[in-house]
């Protein structure tokens, strides 16, 4: 599993236009069963994902972000092996 921490470098103005299409890109990537789980940062100054695959291919694919492709966020990959899960969460061992 790979944990993909998001830290804006624009003003939420500019993450806002990119906002429908960020939200897209992450229910496509749902839907093709990269993406495991994303959501804000409290307060609002990046975001987090749970992702499945390589490293590689999940840097590859974060690429293809619109907030990456507008240069709106820094990306910080940190490759897990999960060992250990708890009732209802086996599905993030690897």
């Amino acid at each position: 599993m790979i944990i993909v921490l998001l830290s804006y470098t624009a003003p939420l103005e500019a993450l806002d236009a990119q906002l429908a299409a960020h939200r897209d890109w992450l229910k496509a990537g749902a839907d093709a069963g990269i993406l495991m789980a994303a959501g804000r940062k409290v307060p609002r100054t990046g975001g987090m994902f749970l992702a499945r695959g390589t490293l590689e291919d999940v840097k590859a694919w974060a690429a293809t972000d619109p907030f990456a492709v507008h240069g709106l966020s820094d990306y910080d990959f940190v490759e897990v092996d999960v060992t250990m899960a708890a009732q209802g969460f086996e599905g993030l061992m690897g």
